[in-house]
Parts: structure tokens; C-alpha cells; sequence
């Protein structure tokens, strides 16, 4: 197979298929109803509710509450075979506020669609119109609707649920919208390509006093100040300089008065890496540090330290066949393999760990990056999302 990682723009137009490109208007209003009623993780039951009557109103078998609030549906070709594909899309939105401007805004509250959810459920709700409508394969599809992959555990509580005891799958994709491609541009590489992720929470907790007289108490102020300082050290001093990794305190929390010393005194934050063992190190040494920069204040400490999200790793094969796709849907300059790995974690990593298959990302116009309150998804992406889709099914499971 002959590769190319030079991207480019001049190429022609996507080969949209024809039939998905009739289904835009529909495709669109759906995207736009969903970003204006946006619902976080294991909250999506307007969002599902959409999903499911979709798919059912195209003759599609119709798995509903698996992990809470995910969508399954099952279709089966006009060709006989046994083999089966998985295509994913998450449903939910983040708890962030929506700064767009657009007229279809989100009509709720700190609830916005700024990762662009609500575009991967229109495209694989197009591919799953256009299969049911076609056909032209031989074999199963599992059109999987996954919620709460925002940090929540979606994936996990559908496997959890029986998803691929119920539904096997000999291969699974998965496509995330990009603002950091060119429209059109996809990207897939082999190997480990988003790191595994891990939330944690410590508080401190001493003893509260009147501001003036902090000789009557164990202040915790100075200590959680001093474990930020010290949790640098971990990646700095304990974790080979050959293996990237992260840890970032993006929370910290003590008192409510200006004469007051609180008993407690709390940070959080995450874990990122792209090897389970230097994340076991890393969760290892944050516990060791704070436990002992608590004890030197006379403090106990309270840690909780969750896996999040799995390391992601794609398969070779697989990477290959999605580019292949690209290339015959997008043009051989508009697809790139080249290695890259990036410290962003999707839990589509967990589906991976039960089957085969690849995760790829999709350009577009859009210009702000995502999980910003300006994020803006272009609708071009929806056909030729869902026609990446449709082929990977139609070219897997090719009728004999």
C-alpha cells in the first residue's frame, strides 16, 4: 500500500455518496435540534430518545438504556455473512457555558455542545439511514450511541451493560471531529495515539481557628500549597525522560472568610500518560508525597486517585483500511498516517480493549478549538463523516 503524509488542499471534492448527500437538511436540523438541547453525561435521555425513534423509523433493531442512556442498534445485510462492524458515536455535552452566538445555541444553562457530539451522533445516524436504506453488505452492523464519554465512564458502563456480549463486533471505528485539520483532511496512525487519564482529588484536614490566633489550630493553607509545589516533582524527578506524561492541579480549594482558618483544605486535578505503568508510578508517588507533606503539617489526608480513561491504542490494520477509505472518499493528499500522539484522552480507548479497529479524526471549517465557549462545528463534515462510515462497513464486509 502506498502511503502519503503531505496534506494538501488541492484535490477535488469529497466523493460524497449521493444518496447520504440527499439526507444534508435532515442530517443538519438534527445536529442543530441537539446542540440547542444539550445533555451531559447519563443525561442524554432527550438525545437518546431521538436516536433510537430514528433508527427504529428505518427498520433498524433498537437496543435502548444500555449503560444508562446509550443506543444500540443492530442491522443485518442483504448478503449472507457472518462477520460484524462496530461504528461509535458519544452523545453528550460538556457542563461549560456556550459563547457562539449561533441561532440554534444551547437554551440551557452551562450546558453546551463545545466537542461537537452532537455532529458525530448526526453523522452516524446518516451512515445508519443510508445502510438501512441499502443494505449492500454482507454481515451485521452495530451502530453504537455511546453517553457520557466526557470523563464519565460512557463506554465502560455499556460494556459493563453486556454491550459486546450482546453485540459482538470483530472490528469497531470511531471519528472525532478536528479544527486543528484542514476541512476534508482525516488523520489515523497506528499505535498508541491519546493518552490514558486519571482524576484525582486530596484534601487536607486539620484543625480550624480564628485568623488571629493560628497557634490554636493545624492550618492546612500552607501544606496544600507546599503538595502543589511538591507534585511537580513527580514528573520532573520520578518518571523516565523518555516517557512522556503529565500532571496538571486544575483545582484547589480552601476557606470562606477573611479571620477564619479552614479545617480543609483540597486540590485536584489529572493524571496523563501513554503507558499504564508510569501512571501506577505516578499515582503511587502523589500518594506517598501528599500523605507525608500532610503528616509534616500534622494533617491527615483524604486521597482519591480514578482511572478515567484507558491509554488508546489503534491497531495497524485498521489504521490501514480507514486510510485506504479516506483516500478513495477524500483524495490521497487530504489523508495522513504520519505518527503523532497527542496527551487528550477519549474513552473510545475502552472499546478498543474488546475489539480491534481505529479511531480517526475529521477536519473542518471550524476555527476555535473544542471544549472552548466559542466552538463552532462546520455541517459540511456530516456527509462526508457518514459516507467514511458507510464505505468502511460496505468495504468490510463486502458481499462475496
Amino acid at each position: 500500500m502506498t502511503q502519503s503524509n503531505t496534506i494538501t488542499n488541492d484535490a477535488p471534492a469529497p466523493k460524497v455518496i449521493e444518496r447520504i448527500a440527499s439526507y444534508v437538511p435532515e442530517l443538519v436540523a438534527i445536529r442543530q435540534d441537539i446542540h440547542t438541547h444539550p445533555e451531559i453525561g447519563f443525561e442524554e435521555v432527550r438525545t437518546s430518545g431521538i436516536v433510537g425513534d430514528k433508527l427504529a423509523s428505518w427498520g433498524i433493531e433498537v437496543h435502548r438504556g444500555i449503560g444508562k442512556t446509550g443506543v444500540v442498534g443492530r442491522l443485518v445485510g442483504r448478503h449472507p455473512g457472518n462477520r460484524s462492524v462496530g461504528l461509535r458515536a458519544d452523545m453528550d455535552a460538556l457542563p461549560m457555558p456556550e459563547e457562539t452566538g449561533l441561532p440554534y445555541a444551547s437554551i440551557y444553562p452551562n450546558r453546551f455542545h463545545g466537542c461537537g457530539h452532537d455532529a458525530h451522533t448526526a453523522i452516524l445516524l446518516g451512515t445508519a439511514r443510508y445502510l438501512a436504506e441499502t443494505r449492500d453488505f454482507a454481515g451485521t452492523v452495530i451502530f453504537i450511541f455511546q453517553p457520557a464519554e466526557e470523563g464519565l465512564g460512557g463506554a465502560r458502563a455499556m460494556i459493563a451493560d453486556g454491550l459486546f456480549d450482546r453485540f459482538p463486533v470483530d472490528e469497531i471505528y470511531g471519528l472525532h471531529n478536528a479544527t486543528f485539520l484542514a476541512p476534508d483532511h482525516l488523520h489515523v496512525t497506528a499505535g498508541t495515539v491519546l493518552a490514558g487519564a486519571d482524576f484525582f482529588d486530596v484534601t487536607f484536614k486539620g484543625k480550624g481557628a480564628h485568623g488571629a490566633h493560628p497557634d490554636a489550630g493545624r492550618d492546612p493553607i500552607p501544606a496544600i500549597t507546599e503538595l502543589v509545589q511538591a507534585l511537580q516533582t513527580i514528573v520532573s524527578r520520578n518518571v523516565p525522560p523518555t516517557e512522556p506524561a503529565v500532571l496538571s492541579v486544575t483545582k484547589i480549594g480552601a476557606g470562606s472568610a477573611y479571620n477564619v482558618i479552614p479545617e480543609t483544605a483540597s486540590v485536584g486535578g489529572t493524571i496523563r500518560a501513554f503507558s499504564d505503568g508510569v501512571r501506577e508510578l505516578i499515582r503511587s508517588r502523589l500518594t506517598t508525597i501528599a500523605r507525608n507533606v500532610a503528616a509534616a503539617h500534622d494533617l491527615t489526608a483524604e486521597i482519591d486517585i480514578r482511572d478515567i480513561f484507558s491509554v488508546l491504542t489503534n491497531h495497524a490494520e485498521h489504521v490501514d483500511i480507514v486510510a485506504d477509505i479516506g483516500r478513495e472518499v477524500l483524495g490521497p493528499t487530504r489523508v495522513s498516517t504520519a505518527p503523532k500522539r497527542a496527551m487528550g484522552s477519549e474513552d473510545f480507548a475502552d472499546f478498543l480493549l474488546h475489539a480491534p479497529g481505529a479511531f480517526f479524526t475529521l477536519g473542518h471549517s471550524g476555527t476555535v478549538p473544542a471544549h472552548n465557549p466559542g466552538f463552532i462545528v462546520d455541517d459540511a463534515i456530516l456527509p462526508v463523516g457518514a459516507t467514511l462510515f458507510a464505505r468502511l462497513v460496505e468495504s468490510r464486509l463486502k458481499a462475496a
